[in-house]
């Protein structure tokens, strides 16, 4: 991998992470459009990290008061709205992680075609503009009940199919449960904190069986372009999304999934 390469796919991982647009079809298929070789299992945990910072930083002062009431909960203390947030992000990340955990091996190596991507870009962008025309946009990330989480974390587990976007089908979740749209991309934001901490982890222990080399210089490079530029995608995202909707990357999805069926069918 040269500069070159890692500056555009630091830069597509930051951009794309958030955006309810997919950033593992978009890592796993600009390598074969541009005929590159893989970028390594380092260079995939730097570019992670790079976007846990920026989702870390710019949620700090949400993050504080979760964990601070998180923990007095535990200890017996009282719960408030920020410790139920905080079990909520916790609860609903289960799913994905359990069924990441058993189908790992599977998605890896039958779901990473480009039909199967074109096909959930489309389908689930479908679906992303239905619950966002049909939601009725009500309730904010305080008001998630039980039944709530269960759905979202299910909804997140989808997201280990590339093309289904993590963010995308857990914002199509909360918008159908009645979440606003604010709402739906916050808590979905807060569920990628462990999300990347638990892939993250399990493609470090990867890299370190591997035996991989190391390039530092490009790991660097990779991690402060993802951070800079996911941290600017979540800030411009939010102000934007009220007023927006979520009919532009809709339509970006169904151009990017009749693209991919052009070039490999």
């Amino acid at each position: 991998m040269d500069y070159l390469q890692a500056l555009v796919l630091a830069f597509i991982q930051g951009l794309t992470e958030f955006l309810p647009i997919s950033s593992a079809a978009h890592l796993i298929l600009l390598p074969r459009l541009f005929g590159w070789q893989d970028q390594g299992l380092a260079f995939d945990i730097s570019v992670h990290v790079g976007s846990l910072l920026a989702v870390l930083v710019y949620f700090r002062h949400d993050l504080r008061p979760m964990a601070r009431d998180w923990l007095v909960h535990v200890r017996g203390g009282a719960s408030t709205d920020m410790a139920r947030l905080a079990w909520a992000v916790v609860f609903a990340t289960l799913p994905a992680a359990l069924v990441g955990l058993a189908f790992k091996e599977f998605v890896n190596t039958s779901l990473r075609g480009p039909l199967v991507i074109a096909t959930a870009t489309i389908f689930f962008g479908l679906v992303l503009w239905a619950a966002d025309v049909s939601g009725r946009r009500l309730r904010d990330e305080h008001t998630i009940t039980w039944r709530d989480i269960v759905l979202v974390g299910c909804a997140q587990a989808l997201a280990l199919i590339p093309g289904t976007s993590r963010s995308g089908i857990t914002i199509t979740a909360g918008l159908l449960l009645g979440l606003t749209r604010d709402a739906a991309a916050r808590f979905s934001f807060l569920l990628s904190i462990p999300i990347i901490l638990l892939a993250g982890g399990h493609t470090f222990a990867q890299l370190l069986q591997s035996g991989e080399t190391v390039r530092w210089g490009i790991l660097f490079v990779g991690t402060v372009l993802s951070g800079v530029t996911a941290y600017t995608c979540i800030h411009l995202f939010l102000k934007a999304i009220e007023k927006v909707s979520m009919l532009p990357f809709v339509i970006y999805r169904l151009l990017l999934g009749v693209f991919l069926f052009y070039l490999f069918l």
